[in-house]
C-alpha cells in the first residue's frame, strides 16, 4: 500500500514538471495561453528542445478539440471530459474565446491534485474571472469536487469505476451528449488491465464519444530504453508501453474495446503532415535551434490517437494529410544481423564520448577526435585514439598552440596525406559559427599536435556546420570539396567549394539538393554524398555523385532499387563497388537504422540490422564518428554519439564499438 502512495505521488508530481514545460513554451510564443502561468508559482525559461516538444504536444491535442467542437457545433449539449487534467487551462483558455454555452468542461485527477488546483484557482482574480459562479464554500463545493455551470472539477480515482461513475452522476455528465475523453499522458501511469478497462467502460457509457490521447510508444530502441528508465527512476512507470508499443498496437487496443473507428499519428506525421509550413516556420524562428536528432526522436516516440463512437463523432477523428511528407516505409531487411562489440580489451585513458565530434584517420592504428560536446560541456581539446598490442588506448593530444578556439561542434576533420588534418567549420553555439579553419599536424612523437590557423585565398565559403568535406584528386590536385550545411541564418545550405590543398584556395562547384546532417566520402576520383536533411526538414534518401570529368566534375544521381529509407545523422564509407550507410534517424520506419550497403553499380540495395547484445548500453548512432579501422574495410569503428533525450536526461555512448562486416562484404 505504501509503495502504490508513492507511486501515485510520482505521478502527481509529473503534472508539476509538465505544467512548468507548458508555461515555458507559451512564455517564449509557441502558443497563446494567458491562464497557464497562473498555475506556476514562476515561469522559468525551459530549453529549445523541451519547448518544442511541449508545443506539438499542445498543438496537437488543440488541434483535436477544436475539430470536435466545429463537428459538434450544432449539437444542444457537448462535453469535454479530461482525465489526468493536472492544472490544464484548456476551460479558461476556451472561456477566454467566447464559451458556447451548450459546452461543460468535466477535469478529472487524483484528489490531492484537483484540491490544489481548487486552491489556485481561488488565489487568482484571473482564473476567478472566467468563473462568474466560482463560490468555494457553496454547496455544490462538496470534498474534492467543485462545479459550476459550465467547469466540473473532480478529485476522484478513476481505476475505481464504481466512485468514477458516483462522481460522474453527482457532476451531470449526460451519457447521450457528444463526449470528448482527453487523455494527456495519463492513463499509461495506470497498470494496463485497468487502462484497457477505463478505455472499453467509456465506449459502454458514452454511445457518442470521441477519445483524444496522447502517450508514448516505441519502447525497445535506443532513445526509447532512456524514456522508461527515466519514468522507472521517478516510480512512474509507463505500464502499457510494452504491450502497445506502436501506433498500431494502440489503434488496436481502441477497436478490440468497442471503439468503432480509430487513426493514430506519430508526433513527426503529426508535425510535418498536419502544421502548415507558414505554421512550422514560425515555431522553428522563436529560438536559436539545432537539436534535430534529438526533436525527431522525441516525436517518433509519442503519438496522438482519436477513436470515435458513433456517427458524429466519427467526423472529428485526426485525418492523415492527403500526400503525406512521410510516407510509411519498411526498409529491406537482411536477415542477417551484423555484430557490433566493445573495442577490443576495452579503452583506456580519458573518456571517449560526446556528440558533435570530429575525427580522422591519420595513419593505421591513429585516430584524431576533436571538439563535440560532454556531459560537462563543449571538449576544447583534442584527443587521440592509440592501437597498441593490448587493444586501445585514449591519450589527450598536447599542443603548443591554443587549441581552445578551435572549441566546436558539427565540424568536420579531414585527413590530407603527407600535409595533416584540415578542420572546418562547426559552431559553438547556434548564433556562433566557427569562422576559421585549422591545420592540424601529429608530432613525431605521439602524442603531440601541432594546431595553426589556415588562411586561404578566394571565396571563402560562408562559416557553416553540419556540412560534409571530402578529399580527392584532380588533375594532380589535392582538392577538398565542402559541401551543405547550415549556418545562424540559413536552416540549409546547397552551395559546394573545393578548398585546393596545396595552394590553400577555394573555388565554387555546381551542387544538388541542399541538406545539412548529410554524410559524403570519396568515390573513384570523385565524392557520393548520401541523405542529409533537405528543405522544410524532410530526410532524404538520395545517393548523388560528383564525377571527375577531363574539364572539372558534374552530379549524377544514383538510382537506388530498392529505395533506402531516407535518413541523416548517419555516416557513410564506399568499400570496393558498395556505399555503406551506417546508423543516423529515420523517421518513416520503425526501430533505428542499422547498416544500408547500396551496390554503386547497380544501385540495388538492401539493409541489415545490428546485433548489440553485447553493448552493455543503449547504442544511439547519431552524431557519431566512424572509421575504417583495416585495410579490407570489414571493421569499423563508431565513436561517440548520443544525444539530449527531450526531458528525460543525455545519454552518451561511454565506450567506442567496432563493426564487424566480414560476413556480408
Amino acid at each position: 500500500m505504501r509503495e502504490k502512495r508513492g507511486s501515485d505521488a510520482a505521478v502527481q508530481g509529473t503534472n508539476d514538471s509538465s505544467v512548468l514545460s507548458k508555461a515555458s513554451a507559451a512564455a517564449q510564443g509557441y502558443f497563446e495561453d494567458a491562464f497557464i502561468k497562473d498555475f506556476v508559482c514562476k515561469v522559468s525559461r525551459r530549453a529549445p528542445l523541451i519547448n518544442k516538444g511541449y508545443y506539438v504536444r499542445w498543438s496537437a491535442v488543440d488541434h483535436c478539440v477544436r475539430h470536435f467542437l466545429h463537428v459538434t457545433e450544432g449539437c444542444a449539449k457537448r462535453q469535454i471530459l479530461s482525465l489526468g487534467a493536472g492544472f490544464d487551462s484548456l476551460y479558461f483558455r476556451l472561456h477566454a474565446e467566447g464559451l458556447s454555452p451548450s459546452l461543460v468542461v468535466f477535469e478529472v485527477d487524483f484528489p490531492d491534485v484537483a484540491r490544489r488546483k481548487a486552491t489556485l484557482i481561488c488565489a487568482s482574480d484571473h482564473l476567478k474571472g472566467a468563473l462568474k459562479d466560482w463560490e468555494p464554500h457553496s454547496p455544490l463545493h462538496t470534498g474534492n469536487s467543485h462545479f459550476v455551470s459550465q467547469y466540473r472539477l473532480l478529485g476522484v480515482d478513476v481505476r475505481d469505476e464504481g466512485k468514477a461513475e458516483e462522481a460522474f452522476g453527482t457532476a451531470a455528465l449526460q451519457r447521450s451528449a457528444p463526449t470528448l475523453l482527453l487523455s494527456e499522458v495519463a492513463l499509461t501511469y495506470m497498470d494496463t488491465e485497468r487502462s484497457d478497462a477505463l478505455i472499453g467502460w467509456a465506449a459502454q457509457l458514452l454511445p457518442h464519444a470521441l477519445f483524444v490521447m496522447y502517450e508514448q510508444i516505441r519502447p525497445h530502441d535506443p532513445f526509447g530504453r532512456v524514456m522508461r528508465d527515466h519514468f522507472l527512476k521517478l516510480n512512474s512507470a509507463l505500464h502499457a508501453l510494452i504491450r502497445y508499443p506502436d501506433t498500431s498496437a494502440q489503434m488496436q487496443r481502441f477497436l478490440d474495446r468497442g471503439w468503432e473507428r480509430c487513426v493514430c499519428l506519430d508526433m513527426n506525421q503529426f508535425y510535418l503532415g498536419l502544421l502548415s509550413e507558414k505554421e512550422r516556420s514560425r515555431v522553428e524562428k522563436l529560438e536559436p535551434f539545432d537539436e534535430f536528432e534529438e526533436w525527431h526522436q522525441k516525436c517518433s516516440h509519442y503519438f496522438i490517437l482519436t477513436a470515435s463512437k458513433g456517427p458524429l463523432t466519427s467526423q472529428a477523428l485526426i485525418a492523415f494529410p492527403l500526400v503525406s511528407p512521410l510516407p510509411t516505409m519498411s526498409p529491406v531487411l537482411n536477415p542477417k544481423l551484423l555484430r557490433v562489440q566493445l573495442l577490443p580489451m576495452g579503452l583506456k585513458g580519458p573518456a571517449v564520448e560526446g556528440l558533435g565530434m570530429a575525427s580522422a584517420l591519420i595513419t593505421p592504428g591513429v585516430i584524431l577526435l576533436c571538439g563535440g560536446a560532454m556531459r560537462s560541456g563543449r571538449v576544447n581539446t583534442a584527443k587521440l585514439l592509440l592501437r597498441e598490442q593490448k587493444g586501445w588506448t585514449s591519450v589527450s593530444a598536447e599542443s603548443q598552440t591554443d587549441w581552445g578556439k578551435g572549441v566546436r561542434m558539427y565540424h568536420t576533420a579531414t585527413a590530407v596525406p603527407g600535409w595533416g588534418v584540415v578542420v572546418l567549420g562547426g559552431r559553438s553555439s547556434p548564433l556562433r559559427p566557427s569562422r576559421s579553419e585549422l591545420h592540424a599536424v601529429a608530432g613525431s612523437t605521439q602524442p603531440r599536435l601541432s594546431v595553426t590557423d589556415v588562411s586561404c585565398a578566394g571565396d571563402a565559403p560562408r562559416p557553416r556546420w553540419r556540412h560534409s568535406a571530402t578529399l580527392l584528386s584532380h588533375g594532380g590536385k589535392k582538392l577538398l570539396f565542402v559541401f551543405g550545411g547550415r549556418t545562424e541564418m540559413e536552416p540549409v545550405l546547397c552551395d559546394g567549394h573545393f578548398l585546393n590543398v596545396d595552394d590553400q584556395r577555394w573555388e565554387t562547384g555546381a551542387v544538388p539538393a541542399a541538406r545539412h546532417s548529410h554524410s559524403a566520402c570519396a568515390c573513384e576520383g570523385g565524392v557520393v554524398i548520401s541523405g542529409g536533411l533537405g528543405r522544410g526538414g524532410i530526410p532524404l534518401g538520395d545517393a548523388v555523385f560528383l564525377l571527375p570529368t577531363t574539364t572539372g566534375f558534374r552530379w549524377e544521381e544514383l538510382v537506388i532499387k530498392p529505395p533506402v529509407v531516407p535518413r541523416y545523422s548517419h555516416h557513410s564509407h564506399v568499400i570496393g563497388q558498395q556505399l555503406l550507410l551506417i546508423g543516423g534517424v529515420w523517421l518513416q520506419a520503425d526501430g533505428v537504422p542499422g547498416v544500408a550497403i547500396i551496390h554503386l553499380a547497380t544501385g540495388s540495395s538492401v539493409e541489415y540490422s545490428m546485433d548489440i547484445s553485447e553493448v552493455p548500453w543503449p547504442l544511439m548512432l547519431q552524431s557519431f564518428c566512424s572509421e575504417l579501422l583495416d585495410e579490407d574495410g570489414t571493421v569499423i569503428t563508431l565513436i561517440g554519439g548520443g544525444g539530449n533525450c527531450f526531458s528525460f536526461g543525455t545519454h552518451l555512448n561511454p565506450q567506442p564499438v567496432s563493426l564487424n562486416l566480414t560476413s556480408v562484404l
